[in-house]
């Protein structure tokens, strides 16, 4: 009934490594030599750790610096100029010392490194909030004169609001996957999914859809399966969205969001947070550096947990429908029989809040609360009932966890009350 992708499997637990950044590793070339600049294939959970402090050790410290400054001094006006002008033409980073904390931060910077590295892409960009990092990709493309967007809901709630309210000039039409290619017009800058989605955790088959875009890039928000599940790029996509406040924070205390993409998108990207100011902040870059570390072993504990849960639930009488994807993770979504807001104020050890990702588990109302201003028949067609709840199971004992949700589930319904689903819906 679940299939739980093993991390010990060569699928996402090894990969060939993008070039580094900061020129620290090495891999061999076709005759067997090691080639500077190039780091050699490492396990996902190795990079992990070390992707962005490959530089530590030979600066004699042990965790990374928090650079805080805003400002940096510099005695070469002509020189700053240059560099200015350089970033002006293609956003890339500028060479030598930082400049203005707009322009880019060095402990941002190495979560930006370690993510594209878990990611598989050339560069990423982050940004104050994951929405934050939405809007600057929209803005990129409007830019060009690439207003029109191809979506397919479900997707995060005010994703589906940004795109539905135009707010950044974006008009967007919402279609079935299979609806992709016959809604491309010469317009469309951007196709969006989500996989699995927010909050009914259905997939979509990313190499389809990537196929069907053509040469429309496909933006893929791989925020509830992380690099740990998939890597959209390794299926088509071109652009990787994460809210970074959820699994790469992992603790429920920091707001970030990040775009992996190629160095030629990242550039359009950096000149656009540079002109808007929705930077990230050097701590919250910190921690998301540092969240990173425990992202592998965070998510195997977390999946073996929901998967448990996600069994229980589907042979519970009180559960009319369970959702848990084919590909794993630490998300439910399981629909009730009686009235999902009694559930939700009877927990006690699980966490009624929005949000999701956290090291403990929360629990929340998607029809009131994450998707609330998604149009009411919008969000029941999406399948986004007003009996779903969204579970985000964290690392507690998976016995305790039961414990609560079987108290806050109540009695069981009456006799012929419900049709229930035998199985696990996977959509």
């Amino acid at each position: 009934m679940f299939r739980l992708l093993s991390m010990d499997s060569g699928s996402f637990d090894s990969y060939d490594a993008p070039a580094d950044p900061q020129g620290t590793g090495h891999a061999p070339d076709d005759t067997g030599r090691r080639v500077p600049g190039v780091p050699a294939p490492r396990a996902l959970a190795t990079e992990a750790v070390h992707a962005g402090r490959d530089d530590l050790a030979r600066q004699g410290v042990h965790a990374p610096p928090i650079d805080l400054s805003t400002t940096y001094p510099s005695y070469d006006s002509r020189g700053e100029a240059a560099r200015i002008d350089a970033f002006a033409t293609d956003g890339a980073e500028p060479e030598g010392p930082p400049v203005y904390g707009r322009l880019g931060n060095p402990t941002v910077a190495r979560f930006e490194t370690a993510l594209a590295r878990l990611e598989g892409t050339e560069s990423a960009v982050a940004f104050a909030t994951g929405m934050a990092a939405l809007s600057a990709v929209l803005l990129v493309r409007n830019a060009m004169g690439l207003r029109h967007v191809v979506a397919v809901r479900p997707l995060y709630g005010c994703s589906d609001h940004l795109l539905t309210a135009g707010l950044l000039g974006s008009e967007v039409t919402w279609v079935d996957p299979a609806g992709i290619a016959d809604a491309l017009r010469p317009d469309t800058g951007l196709v969006m999914v989500e996989s699995p989605a927010n909050p009914t955790l259905a997939e979509l088959d990313l190499r389809a859809v990537a196929h069907a875009c053509g040469s429309v890039p496909l933006l893929a928000d791989n925020t509830f399966a992380t690099p740990v599940l998939q890597r959209p790029v390794e299926q088509g996509a071109r652009l990787v969205l994460h809210s970074a406040t959820k699994y790469l924070g992992g603790h429920g205390d920091v707001m970030g969001g990040v775009v992996a993409c190629d160095e030629e998108f990242a550039g359009r990207l950096r000149q656009v947070r540079f002109a808007t100011g929705g930077v990230l902040h050097p701590l919250a870059g910190y921690l998301l550096l540092r969240g990173l570390s425990t992202l592998p072993v965070r998510v195997r504990t977390a999946s073996s947990n929901a998967a448990e849960l996600a069994g229980r639930l589907a042979a519970d009488p009180r559960v009319t429908r369970v959702h848990y994807p084919r590909i794993g993770g630490a998300m439910i979504a399981f629909e009730v029989a009686d009235d999902p807001h009694d559930v939700i104020a009877g927990v006690r050890l699980i966490t009624p809040a929005v949000s999701l990702g956290s090291v403990d588990t929360l629990i929340q109302h998607p029809a009131s609360i994450s998707h609330r201003i998604v149009d009411a028949d919008d969000r029941r067609g999406a399948g986004v009932s007003d009996r779903l709840l969204r579970l985000s199971v964290g690392l507690e004992d998976v016995e305790d966890l039961w414990a609560d949700l079987d108290q806050a589930l109540g009695t069981a319904p009456g006799p012929g009350r419900v049709l229930r689903e035998a199985a696990v819906a996977n959509r």
